[in-house]
């Protein structure tokens, strides 16, 4: 039997998602191979396997750190697996074993996180971006979460976009019950992701509800997501416009609100730069919200004609595809009934097959 580590140290998080679902469908599918599953130490009582081929081994060695580079080396040798699935780039560039690495995206690469101290976030990056270049080379194989991310490495690495394979990832219900959001009950509101990174492209939305505001002045707008340092010229940008009753940063909310809103939503707005899936939209879709999205990246791939598009560098081009959804009935029931059949395409399931595929064909096994 061989034996697959799975470098799992993101899971359970927001960004580990892919991960966790990866592991629990794969515990259904594979019982030829036996697995080590690695995580830091601190998460492993968040998972317990179902599978007796799967072990949680803990793996104390943070990311882009000097332990992350010789002490997980060093562990992946004394544990001697067959192959490694790393789930993210960042890895002990010098292990020469058999490597699946998934690369979600280029984003980091292209878009500065202005939370960062700027000369930390710069050497930090190039790091990344050789770590990238470096890890597209030696990998036995890459597995990206689209197409367009699949040949957007291919170009920027300079590899044979053969020796990666695209998975889709999925959307899932919330587990909570819907819970009123009590400011935005009886609103007409639109909503979108309010994190402030520059490639979630929020200063635009801003603008855009400012142009949809002088025309609709009993519309809100709700930007979900944790504040944190670099919200501040968003806010600035808010008060000038004069929308500070009416766009409303709620900070972090939990999933029943989330789901309250996007069942309650005239319109999800999706806006983004850069993804590399782009769950989101998918969760809006999946709760009834008829989606208008960028049409940048992944975006059209992921979500196909059950969107309503806009470019997403013009505010007014985004203003006038959310107007459409406030004013044409008919689209908006038409997105909401496509919103539901393009959810029901994807399938973790089938992600954690294909992925599978991929071990098998590295181990010489297809």
């Amino acid at each position: 039997m061989k034996r697959i580590a799975i470098d799992a140290r993101n899971m359970p998080t927001s960004t580990g998602r892919y991960v966790e679902m990866l592991v629990r469908y794969l515990e259904k599918i594979d019982h030829e191979h036996e697995y080590i599953v690695l995580m830091y130490p601190d998460k492993m009582d968040k998972w317990q396997p179902t599978n007796p081929n799967f072990k949680a081994v803990p793996c104390p060695y943070k990311e882009y750190s000097f332990a992350e580079q010789f002490g997980f080396k060093k562990q992946l040798d004394y544990l001697k697996p067959d192959l490694v699935h790393f789930s993210m780039v960042q890895q002990p560039v010098w292990y020469h074993g058999k490597t699946v690495t998934t690369m979600q995206d280029l984003t980091t690469i292209r878009f500065r996180n202005p939370a960062k101290n700027w000369l930390i976030f710069t050497l930090k990056r190039w790091v990344y971006i050789y770590v990238n270049k470096r890890v597209a080379h030696k990998a036995d194989a890459l597995i990206t979460p689209t197409e367009f991310v699949r040949q957007d490495v291919a170009n920027y690495t300079h590899i044979n976009p053969d020796k990666i394979t695209a998975t889709h990832e999925s959307a899932d219900d919330f587990d909570e019950a819907p819970i009123e959001m009590s400011f935005f009950k009886d609103k007409t509101f639109i909503m979108g992701d309010g994190r402030p990174r520059p490639h979630k492209n929020l200063r635009r939305v801003i603008e855009a509800f400012a142009i949809l505001h002088k025309k609709y002045p009993d519309l809100y707008l709700m930007l979900t997501g944790k504040r944190d340092t670099s919200y501040g010229p968003y806010e600035e940008l808010i008060k000038s416009l004069g929308l500070e009753n009416h766009a409303i940063q709620t900070d972090f909310i939990p999933d029943g609100e989330l789901k309250w809103a996007m069942q309650h939503t005239k319109a999800y707005v999706w806006p983004s730069l850069s993804e590399g899936f782009g769950l989101p939209p998918l969760e809006a879709m999946l709760q009834g919200a008829p989606v208008v999205s960028s049409n940048a990246s992944c975006m059209p791939e992921v979500l196909g004609d059950a969107a309503h598009y806009f470019d997403p560098y013009n505010a007014t081009d985004m203003a006038r595809a959310i107007e459409d959804l406030l004013t044409d009935k008919t689209l908006r029931e038409n997105l909401i009934q496509k919103g539901k059949k393009q959810v029901a395409t994807y399938s973790w399931q089938r992600m954690a097959k294909q992925t599978l595929d991929v071990y098998k064909r590295v181990l010489g096994e297809k």
